[in-house]
C-alpha cells in the first residue's frame, strides 16, 4: 500500500554545508513538526525567512540527539513510504547529513516543471506556484508545517494534471494512483531541463536561443554552476545537454 509522506525541512541556508533547525510532514491524518539546534549558527538571513532563532533553538537538543530521530528515520526509509517535498534534492541532502536516507521520492518542483511543456510559469517556488493556482489553503509561509500542507495541495493539482497525460480521456479513466505516483518518481529521479532563464542578461530568453547567440554565456555560467555550493543539479544538467558536455 502507497504511504505518501509529505515533509518539509527549515535551515541553516541554502548551500550543501547548511543544517535542520526544523522539520515537519504529514502522513495520512498525522502530521508533526519539531524544531532543533543545528550544529551551526542560524544566520539572519535564514531566520529572515522562516523566522526561526538561535535563541529559539538554543535549548533545543540537534536533531541526531533527538527522540524524534529515529522514528522519523523508520518512517522515511520504510519499503512502501515515498516522500514528497518540494525541491527534493535540497531536503533529501539535509536529512542525509542526519543519517536518513528514503528509497523512494517525489519531486513536485521537478513534476511541475515537467507538466509545463511551454515553459509558461514564470517560477516553480512553492509559494508563488501556490498562488499561481490558486491553492485553498491556510497556511504559513516559510513554515515548515505550513509549507507542508500547501505542499500535499499542490501534489494533488499535479497529480490530476499528470492523470491528464498519462490517459487523456474523461476523467482519466483506466488511470490507477500507482500509475501516477509512478510516473512522478521517475520523472523526479532526474534533473529538469529547464527552458527559460529567469535570471541575468538573458532574462525570459529560451536557453536554446542564447546557445545560438551567446554560446561563452553558458560556458560560464556552467562554470560558475559546478563551483558554487549550492543544489544546481537542473541547471548544470540542462546547460551540459545544450553543450553537449
Amino acid at each position: 500500500m502507497l504511504k505518501l509522506i509529505f515533509f518539509d525541512t527549515e535551515t541553516t541556508g541554502n548551500t550543501e554545508k547548511d543544517f535542520l533547525c526544523q522539520i515537519a510532514y504529514k502522513c495520512g491524518e498525522e502530521s508533526f513538526v519539531g524544531l532543533y539546534k543545528p550544529p551551526i549558527k542560524i544566520p539572519p538571513e535564514a531566520s529572515a525567512i522562516h523566522h526561526i532563532t538561535n535563541k529559539m533553538v538554543v535549548d533545543k537538543p540537534t536533531f541526531k540527539e533527538s527522540t524524534d530521530q529515529p522514528i522519523i528515520k523508520k518512517l522515511f526509509e520504510d519499503k512502501d513510504s515515498i516522500i514528497v517535498a518540494h525541491n527534493a534534492p535540497f531536503d533529501l541532502l539535509i536529512i542525509s547529513k542526519e543519517d536518513i536516507v528514503p528509497r523512494k521520492f517525489i519531486c513536485t518542483l521537478r513534476v511541475a516543471r515537467y507538466l509545463d511543456k511551454e515553459g509558461k510559469i514564470e517560477r516553480y517556488n512553492l509559494q508563488y506556484l501556490r498562488y499561481l493556482l490558486e491553492l485553498e489553503i491556510e497556511a504559513t509561509a516559510h513554515d515548515a508545517l505550513g509549507d507542508v500542507l500547501v505542499l500535499e495541495k499542490l501534489f494533488e493539482r499535479l497529480k490530476n494534471k499528470m492523470i491528464e497525460e498519462i490517459a487523456p480521456t474523461p476523467n482519466g479513466v483506466g488511470v490507477t494512483t500507482e500509475n501516477v505516483v509512478k510516473k512522478m518518481i521517475e520523472v523526479s529521479s532526474h534533473p529538469s531541463l529547464m527552458l527559460t532563464f529567469n535570471f541575468g542578461k538573458h532574462l525570459g530568453k529560451k536557453v536554446e536561443e542564447v546557445l545560438k547567440t551567446d554560446r561563452g554565456y553558458l560556458e560560464w555560467l556552467l562554470a560558475q554552476k559546478l563551483e558554487g555550493d549550492q543544489i544546481e543539479d537542473d541547471w548544470i544538467y540542462t546547460l551540459k545537454h545544450h553543450l553537449k558536455k
